[in-house]
């Protein structure tokens, strides 16, 4: 009957507890659920689409862009910038649709800062040696990458207690950790202050 304004949701956790499957599985189930596009100065693989998987700028371009406060966050990794463009967030929300972010989590919390009413959620593994398993998986990093990003995993989880909502991603259950997210996500959907004056009017006249 009402549609309320757009969200913007911002999933985050250590690497390895499964950030890309849980967002691409609870997009196929969310009507109006886009994904943020992040910016990034490193050039396009192979497969790779301008808009879709990521916006690829100039480092002089990105650094323009970080001058005039253009990003809701933004980071350096392996050389190059990423950073979550400011104007795109803005066009998605205002259109009604929501949003879902998946940033390291200083970016998670940077969003947060610059976006008070976004929703942040923490994603972990059931058991912390599980991370190392699924790192191990992929196979695109050296052990010596592996414990590096361990390290930062331990030190992320200190920040738990500044996320909305935490989401357990166990072994084997990637359903039930997409139906906790989806929980999440509709909850906060209806939750009555998302709602205009005028829309709730509408609604105590009808």
């Amino acid at each position: 009957m009402i549609h309320g304004p757009g969200l913007l949701f911002v999933i985050s956790g250590p690497s390895g507890a499964g950030k890309d499957t849980l967002v691409e599985a609870v997009r196929g189930r969310v009507p109006r659920l886009m994904y943020s596009v992040s910016a990034t100065t490193r050039t396009a693989r192979a497969g790779e689409r301008e808009g879709e998987h990521y916006f690829f700028l100039s480092r002089e371009a990105f650094e323009r862009r970080i001058a005039e406060d253009g990003f809701l966050e933004w980071r350096e990794y392996g050389g190059h910038l990423y950073g979550t463009p400011r104007d795109a967030v803005d066009r998605v929300l205002q259109r009604g649709d929501d949003l879902i972010a998946k940033p390291e989590v200083h970016g998670a919390l940077a969003i947060k800062h610059a976006y008070p009413e976004a929703t942040l959620i923490f994603l972990l593994p059931d058991k912390f040696s599980t991370l190392r398993e699924r790192l191990l998986e992929r196979r695109t990093e050296s052990n010596e990458a592996i414990v590096a990003r361990l390290v930062i995993a331990h030190e992320e989880m200190r920040s738990i207690r500044e996320f909305d909502y935490l989401v357990i991603n166990e072994q084997r259950q990637l359903e039930r950790a997409v139906d906790d997210l989806q929980s999440i996500l509709q909850a906060e959907r209806f939750r009555i202050h998302r709602y205009s004056d005028d829309i709730i009017r509408k609604v105590e006249h009808s």
